[in-house]
């Protein structure tokens, strides 16, 4: 067509598109066309209007690097995110649920048993302990459990100044012959994702704040089994009800325990303030992807 206008533009782009020989490519792009071009319909954008948004998407590209993914901010925030792992982890009955993967993980360094993924980074010390299993309860020995978490002040080791950061608050475990897992680290608290950038001005301009609860994420995988990536969620957090990312579900929260003193369940004696979080993942088995 070469006179499109209000009318007929969406059926000429879609006439060409229905070209693409890959049918994934295909469906994809009709997707977008007819949404895309609705969208325009309902909101009927100012020229200006429609400019600035392009600009939005083009600084939202310059604020990416290699420690921080502001898209990846775009989608957690506009629910997106979540609404890609809800389609994709339809986890059966038994199984852990799933929750969004975030913009912080970097394969981490392998630990024993028990040690402390802190770095001397000061904090108060807290013990995470689990198990894995399968939906039934049955262990799952040599599973590799990676951890990460913010700090006590609500940074990500990535979101130190410098080059190569030196990590901290993550790290790697694998599961014993009863499934079980555990580590010292330091006690994460909530905190507002950067925004000092396009997403920190677009939730500004919704009303909206930028916090996240407290939360430390798991990543899990054992051969035949399908790889979970979760959360556990303080108890109490004022934030559960309000994530920035959508990312909270009720099956995640459990409480961050204080203790005073005594012994710790590996056996170490602590002589002050210390919390503890214990918690058991289930995996749902592997299944063919997309």
């Amino acid at each position: 067509m070469r006179e499109a206008d209000e009318q007929t533009i969406t059926e000429a782009v879609l006439a060409r598109v229905r070209a693409a020989p890959d049918p994934r490519v295909r469906q994809v792009s009709e997707a977008l066309v007819r949404h895309l071009h609705a969208f325009v319909r309902e909101v009927e954008p100012s020229e200006a209007e429609w400019d600035r948004g392009i600009r939005f998407l083009t600084e939202t590209g310059h604020m990416c690097s290699q420690t921080r993914q502001e898209f990846i901010l775009l989608s957690d925030t506009l629910g997106v995110s979540m609404l890609v792992d809800a389609i994709n982890h339809r986890v059966p009955e038994g199984a852990t649920e799933t929750t969004v993967f975030g913009p912080f993980y970097v394969p981490p360094p392998a630990f024993a048993p028990g040690a402390d993924i802190s770095a001397g980074r000061s904090g108060r010390p807290m013990y995470i302990g689990g198990g894995v299993t399968d939906p039934e309860g049955q262990p799952i020995a040599g599973a590799t459990v990676d951890v990460w978490h913010s700090d006590d002040e609500g940074f990500y080791d990535l979101q130190k100044p410098g080059p190569d950061p030196a990590l901290s608050g993550r790290g790697r475990f694998a599961t014993d012959a009863a499934g079980r897992f555990h580590l010292w680290t330091i006690r994460p608290t909530a905190y507002p994702i950067p925004n000092d950038g396009p997403v920190g001005r677009m939730l500004e301009a919704q009303g909206r704040h930028p916090f996240r609860p407290e939360h430390v994420h798991f990543m899990i995988t054992a051969p035949g089994k399908a790889k979970l990536v979760t959360h556990i969620f303080a108890d109490g957090d004022i934030y559960l009800e309000s994530d920035v990312v959508f990312g909270v579900k009720t099956s995640l929260i459990r409480a961050f325990e204080r203790h005073e003193r005594g012994a710790a369940p590996d056996g170490r004696a602590m002589t002050g303030e210390w919390f503890s979080l214990t918690h058991d993942f289930r995996l749902a088995p592997s299944r063919e992807g997309r």
